[in-house]
């Protein structure tokens, strides 16, 4: 009973720290959004996730969200769904691996562990490629601004599985996500934003127990090209 007290204390002080180091921030961390890719591209006006995305960014009183992606082929164009803007941001692997390759889950785990290597990463959104990390979020700032951002900006990674169970796989965008937050609350709270942002698709997504129950038949038809509408 003594290190059960232990325990739930040290956990309500981390918990309490991560949320305070948030708080006055820029970047409010939302979560994951998706488990399953329903339509490609990934994200566009009257897509069904960009629609929740949108729905979650006004229940804060936003004006803007960030939705963060492992690059692949897309350009990550920034678009209005809606009254409200929506900012894509990609990490850009110059080792080749990522969104277009099968995912490597021991690579994804260092990044976990020891954050993304200097130098290893470029960033890429709405066209452009950004080489550091500066340079990325000062266009995701600017575009805030633009849009009349007031307040932190609401931020998921994407999080559809193109292979795998999607309860285990954590889905595109994991990896920018985690660098984000660990450069700008540090290393404590970005391991308790991710691990509590994995359960969000299952409170926050109305078409969550729709993506779980077919999700192999929706990863073969992404696959196949069926949900591509490009």
């Amino acid at each position: 009973m003594k290190w059960l007290i232990i325990i739930i204390a040290v956990l309500l002080l981390i918990g309490g720290y991560a949320y305070f180091a948030t708080a006055n921030g820029p970047i409010a961390p939302e979560g994951r959004l998706a488990l399953v890719k329903l339509a490609n591209p990934d994200m566009y006006p009257g897509h069904l996730h960009s629609k929740l995305l949108a729905q979650q960014a006004r229940d804060m009183g936003s004006k803007t969200a960030l939705v963060v992606h492992f690059g692949g082929s897309s350009n990550y164009r920034s678009y209005m769904e809606g009254d409200v803007f929506i900012i894509e941001l990609a990490f850009i692997d110059t080792q080749g691996t990522g969104a277009t390759g099968p995912p490597n889950y021991l690579d994804s785990l260092k990044i976990a562990l020891f954050g993304a290597p200097d130098g290893r990463y470029k960033y890429k959104g709405d066209g452009l490629n950004f080489n550091s990390y500066d340079e990325a979020m000062n266009h995701v700032y600017k575009l805030a601004q633009e849009h009349g951002q007031q307040g932190p900006i609401p931020m998921v990674w994407h999080g559809t599985a193109r292979s795998g169970t999607p309860i285990i796989a954590q889905g595109c965008g994991l990896p920018l996500y985690f660098d984000i937050l660990r450069r700008q609350y540090g290393i404590i709270p970005a391991y308790v934003y991710t691990l509590v942002g994995m359960t969000s698709p299952y409170l926050k997504d109305p078409y969550a127990n729709f993506e779980l129950a077919h999700s192999t038949e929706l990863q073969n038809y992404y696959k196949q090209g069926i949900i591509n509408f490009q």
